[in-house]
């Protein structure tokens, strides 16, 4: 299959490019578009045989739910029985945005979407390409990352190519992504609410609007959320997360480089802006400042790849603080860095 790239500038919109995208969702073929987080694989959320098409193009287990995307608000009584105040509260403060919203799903949504749990997980994009290829589809589109499972999740349109090119029917490339992790999910069948996966809305923006939220002990248990599976945003390279503070950290980063150096091996360094200084005589790439954890969501997938395609063979990461995105950011990096 050859993959068609489709450019649309997202500041001015080309709603012919739209409905051509849009014609290959009614087709119930794989359409990858940017959201304000990561690219998304998108197919027909209501069409079995169109949401069959990602699994096998990303190589993703089928007990791994997906989220689905929509552009309205009032899609959530189509694809939920139950729809509490807690959700639409959250959602008027939200969306569009990086927050999915985990609902008691209605029949009409069909259990390859859910993995067979009998929930729905959905969310508003924040992004005009999304929101536009959504409306022009007329219907709410299923889309995980548009990477091969277990890779880094894709920030640009050439991550997707170097992925999925030859496996899907169109990539829209729509430039970089804003957030750069993916959203934060959130179980509002449950009180209080629940956080299933941390993401691109803080746990402390949503106290702010709903109170008490819980944040799960569980993540692995049951699969409950999207893209929780332990092999998630991986990259080739092994990678190794140093979570010591301050002057400790950089020694601990300092004696594993050497060590694997040592080892005739390629070694990088994931160093925040400050500490660079501090690896001079090593290969390194700077993520961020430690105090801008939104630059240093916006970087990580992209720095990560950046290491695998200049054959790096170990990554030794710098820790960050977990507050706002950094919660979200360390839990991607210990999940890249366990055991496979």
């Amino acid at each position: 299959m050859k993959t068609i790239i489709l450019e649309i500038n997202p500041q001015k919109i080309d709603l012919a490019k739209i409905k051509i995208a849009a014609e290959e969702i009614k087709k119930s073929n794989l359409v990858a578009f940017p959201t304000e987080t990561v690219y998304g694989l998108g197919a027909d959320a209501l069409n079995d045989k169109a949401v069959a098409k990602i699994f096998q193009a990303k190589g993703r287990p089928f007990n791994d739910p997906l989220i689905a995307h929509i552009a309205d608000i009032k899609e959530l009584y189509r694809l939920s029985r139950k729809v509490p105040s807690v959700a639409l509260k959250l959602a008027k403060a939200f969306w569009p945005g990086p927050l999915t919203l985990v609902l008691k799903k209605s029949e009409l949504v069909s259990g390859i979407v859910t993995a067979g749990l009998d929930t729905i997980a959905v969310r508003m994009p924040a992004d005009d390409i999304a929101l536009s290829l959504i409306r022009e589809a007329k219907t709410p589109i299923a889309a995980p990352s548009a990477n091969l499972f277990g890779r880094t999740s894709p920030t640009t349109a050439q991550h997707v190519a170097d992925d999925l090119g030859g496996k899907i029917k169109m990539i829209i490339d729509g430039g970089k992504t804003k957030v750069g992790v993916e959203s934060t999910v959130l179980d509002v069948t449950v009180e209080p609410v629940q956080v299933l996966r941390a993401g691109g809305i803080s746990v402390e923006k949503l106290k702010e609007v709903v109170g008490q939220v819980k944040i799960s002990k569980e993540l692995e248990e049951g699969f409950r959320s999207p893209g929780m599976l332990n092999s998630h945003y991986s990259p080739r390279a092994k990678l190794i997360l140093v979570e010591k503070k301050g002057d400790a950290q950089v020694e601990e980063v300092r004696r594993l480089a050497s060590k694997y150096i040592a080892q005739e091996l390629k070694v990088g360094i994931m160093a925040k802006e400050e500490n660079q200084n501090k690896y001079n005589g090593f290969e390194f790439k700077v993520i961020g400042k430690g105090s801008e954890l939104d630059v240093c969501a916006t970087n990580l997938f992209s720095t990560l790849r950046s290491f695998d395609k200049e054959g790096f063979e170990i990554i030794i990461a710098e820790g960050l603080e977990e507050h706002d995105l950094g919660l979200a950011i360390m839990e991607r990096l210990r999940k890249a860095a366990a055991p496979k």
